[in-house]
C-alpha cells in the first residue's frame, strides 16, 4: 500500500513519518518516499533519525511546485515506489512525503491509495475551519503538536472537534510525539487501513481540487454550502486551463 503524507510547510510531517517508521518497522516492511523542490533534506532529517535503513528513503526533487509531482504529474514518485519495490520488495507500505505545500495539497489516487492531511496547532486554531480539499476530504487528518496549543493559545479540543465537523466524523487524529496514546491511535489507523487494502476490498478516494464550502450571505441570510462544477459553468466555456 502507498500512503501519501501532505499538509503545509512546517507541520511536522516528517517527525509523523519518523515516529511511524519506528513503531511500524519491526511489523511490516516499509519504504519511504520524500518531495522536495530543490533538496533532499527530509530525506536527510529522516537517515539521520535512524528509522529506516537509508537505502529504504528515497527523495525526489520535484524542480517545481511539490503539488505538481503528487497530484498533476506523478511520473517521478511512481518511479521511486517502483524502485524500491525492485531493491527491497515485497514491502507492506510505501510512505510518500509531499513537499510542503498549502491547504490545497492533495495525492492523486493513481499515486497514493490512502493520504493523511497534516495541520499543527502552531499554524492557528482556525487554520481547519478555513478547510480545503485535503482537511475534508483525506482518509484521516492529523492536527500535529498537541503539546504546544498551551503555549500558542490555541484550545486543542476545539480544534480536534471542529476538524470532525468538517470532515462529518471522518477520522481525526490529535498528536504529540510526546504522548504515546496518540501515537498508538495513528498507528492503529494505519494498520486498519493495511488491513482494509489488504482484503482487495479498499479503493482510493480522490480529494479532488476543491470540496464543497461556505460562501457568505450578502443579505445576512444564512451562508450556504455548494461545490463548484466549473465544467459545467457557462461562465467558463471557451476558457483555457
Amino acid at each position: 500500500m502507498r500512503l501519501g503524507v501532505a499538509g503545509p510547510v512546517g507541520t511536522g510531517k516528517s517527525s509523523l513519518i519518523a515516529t511511524l517508521c519506528r513503531a511500524l518497522s519491526d511489523e511490516l516492511r516499509l519504504g519511504v518516499i520524500t518531495n522536495d523542490i530543490y533538496t533532499d533534506e527530509d530525506a536527510r532529517f529522516l537517515r539521520s533519525a535512524g528509522v529506516l535503513d537509508p537505502e529504504r528513503i528515497r527523495p525526489v526533487e520535484t524542480g517545481a511546485c511539490p503539488h505538481t509531482a503528487i497530484r498533476d504529474d506523478v511520473t517521478a514518485n511512481l518511479l521511486a515506489a517502483e524502485d524500491l519495490e525492485a531493491d527491497f520488495g515485497p514491502l507492506d507500505l510505501v510512505i510518500i512525503e509531499s513537499g510542503g505545500d498549502n491547504l490545497t495539497a492533495t495525492f492523486s489516487p493513481a499515486l497514493v491509495d490512502a493520504q493523511v492531511f497534516v495541520l499543527d496547532v502552531a499554524g492557528g486554531g482556525d487554520v481547519v475551519r478555513k478547510g480545503g480539499p485535503g482537511i475534508a476530504r483525506a482518509d484521516l487528518l492529523v492536527i500535529n503538536k498537541t503539546d504546544l496549543g498551551v503555549h500558542v493559545g490555541v484550545d486543542v479540543e476545539r480544534m480536534t472537534r471542529e476538524g470532525r465537523n468538517v470532515r462529518h466524523g471522518a477520522p481525526v487524529v490529535a498528536l504529540s510525539q510526546h504522548d504515546e496514546t496518540s501515537i498508538r491511535t495513528l498507528t492503529g489507523w494505519v494498520r486498519n487501513t493495511l488491513a482494509h487494502y489488504r482484503t482487495g476490498k479498499h479503493t482510493p478516494v480522490d480529494p479532488g481540487p476543491m470540496a464543497p464550502h461556505f460562501h457568505a450571505d450578502q443579505n445576512g441570510e444564512e451562508p450556504h454550502m455548494h461545490t463548484h462544477t466549473h465544467d459545467q459553468d457557462p461562465a467558463h466555456a471557451g476558457q483555457s486551463a
